[in-house]
């Protein structure tokens, strides 16, 4: 209740007696089973954005990436069993010799690889964000056990609920929910339950898809029967 259930739904946004015992086996062996090392957690200095998504895109672009914002996807042209051009809103790209890697929503992957089998049942998740800076000496998280807030995270002005597996809240209105999780952050943080801060919630309905036994087995493989295809 206080360990295996926590990180089993975190980790697979499916509630614990539902999720797969094998995807599950591969999250305990990275961690616990790697010792302390490797459960030690990555916090960034100042957002994912600076931390993981700039540094990329800089160093694409050092090496003569072309990085297009906005641009849809219309479809993949094959011949002969390889992609050889991407039909983009904005005109054609021949691929040529290259590669094409096609990281999508599992939704969108169907509508541009003909047959392509993909999990068809999602889990959401529900994060409630509220305007409020954590304590001085407040940790920079915090798991809750027993309520219905799950994690708490101290940003900068900011304290983020995540709540994983949340079918039970998805539908619920939004300002419920607010008044509803931030009675858990309340003491978890030592904070004044008046005046609540302003807040927003935000909803991922399709948020990752259900890491059940079944959905599982309707995982595509990386590769593709088109040999320069990857997903």
């Amino acid at each position: 209740r206080r360990l295996l259930q926590p990180v089993a739904v975190a980790a697979l946004n499916t509630a614990a007696e539902a999720g797969s015992a094998r995807l599950f086996r591969q999250v305990l062996d990275e961690t616990l089973g790697r010792g302390a090392a490797a459960c030690r957690p990555l916090l960034p200095r100042d957002g994912l954005s600076e931390s993981l998504v700039d540094p990329a895109l800089a160093m694409l672009r050092a090496t003569g990436a072309a990085i297009r914002f906005g641009a849809r996807l219309r479809a993949l042209r094959c011949v002969r069993g390889r992609v050889v051009e991407l039909d983009f809103d904005s005109g054609l790209i021949d691929v040529g010799a290259d590669q094409v890697v096609l990281a999508v929503p599992a939704t969108a992957a169907t509508r541009l690889v003909p047959e392509l089998v993909v999990p068809d049942d999602h889990a959401p998740i529900v994060n409630a964000h509220y305007r409020i800076a954590a304590p001085a000496g407040a940790p920079p998280f915090i798991g809750l056990v027993g309520g219905t807030a799950e994690w708490v995270f101290a940003k900068r002005g900011v304290l983020s609920v995540t709540v994983s597996a949340a079918d039970r809240l998805v539908d619920r209105p939004a300002d419920e929910l607010a008044a509803l999780l931030w009675r858990d952050v309340v003491p978890a943080f030592r904070l004044p339950e008046q005046p609540a801060p302003p807040w927003r919630i935000v909803k991922e309905r399709r948020a990752t898809f259900r890491a059940t036994p079944a959905q599982l087995k309707k995982r595509p493989a990386t590769r593709t029967r088109w040999n320069n295809l990857l997903l």
